[in-house]
């Protein structure tokens, strides 16, 4: 594995650490004020949301490359699945976003189950479906899709992929080469076919989201823990995204409402040099 203990260049932000991703959380620092502290830190990326882009991609690319640093990723699309799921030209703009921005993977939440249906076997059917439509456009566009499995508790409104397994398969199903995974800790580190199924994932990881899952969780989606703060074995988790191959940015993305989001930023952003067993191997 690879020795982040004194380098962090290959690790990247996720502005949702800032509680950037949800309207009246966060401190609502400006791009630019991001692009800026990241790179006086020694982060090498930059992950932003759609909603802090607006019409500025090529601007805010451009002003993270300029400080020496890659726009990592952009999240994410609209939901593909479910009752809210985005129109195709909805999904058109935000891969036209990640390209203007220069961002080589957009991540895909696929969103919930279909209405008329039960189960997810027909949901993650459209899924395959929806993403087909979209990923050559997505090639043409320079820009890789990464679908992210989501813990089975979002299952219903948020997605119908819940392991790496499942996203493979759709993966399988649709046969893009720019299409892969994001693994991200939160979602997968309780799943014992996780080390078989990164095998099987060999070449096909987008992304890897750093996180922790706290011994007590007090709220599902936005009470997540600081890397070594829970109960996640990071140290292994990493091993076997690395062992199937990647080589990527490591993206710290801590939705965290009643904790890290009401500190100042500048304490929130040195946290991810603790020693800790996700930077060392």
């Amino acid at each position: 594995m690879r020795d982040f203990s004194n380098d962090h260049s290959a690790l990247a932000l996720n502005t949702a650490t800032l509680g950037h991703n949800i309207d009246g959380h966060g401190a609502g620092w400006s791009p630019e004020r991001v692009i800026d502290a990241c790179a006086e830190r020694g982060y090498g990326g930059i992950v932003f949301w759609r909603r802090e882009i607006g019409s500025r991609a090529a601007e805010i690319g451009e002003r993270v490359r300029a400080a020496g640093m890659q726009v990592v990723g952009l999240c994410r699309t609209p939901y593909l699945t479910g009752r809210d799921a985005g129109s195709d030209d909805e999904v058109r703009a935000s891969i036209d976003m990640a390209a203007g921005l220069g961002a080589p993977v957009l991540t895909i939440v696929t969103g919930g189950t279909q209405p008329d249906s039960k189960g997810i076997l027909d949901s993650q059917k459209r899924l395959a479906d929806r993403v087909a439509r979209i990923a050559g456009y997505a090639a043409e566009r320079g820009v890789a899709l990464a679908l992210e499995p989501l813990n089975p508790m979002f299952g219903g409104n948020r997605t119908c992929i819940f392991t790496v397994a499942d996203a493979l398969a759709v993966c399988d199903a649709v046969g893009a080469e720019n299409l892969g995974v994001a693994v991200d800790v939160y979602h997968v580190w309780w799943d014992r076919t996780l080390a078989a199924s990164l095998r099987q994932a060999q070449g096909r990881i987008l992304g890897y989201h750093l996180c922790d899952w706290l011994e007590n969780t007090r709220d599902m989606l936005l009470d997540r823990g600081m890397m070594g703060d829970g109960v996640a074995d990071l140290r292994a988790i990493r091993a076997a995204v690395e062992g199937a191959g990647y080589a990527g940015p490591c993206e710290v993305e801590i939705f965290s409402g009643q904790d890290w989001w009401r500190r100042d930023p500048a304490e929130v952003l040195p946290a991810r040099t603790r020693p800790d067993e996700c930077l060392v191997p």
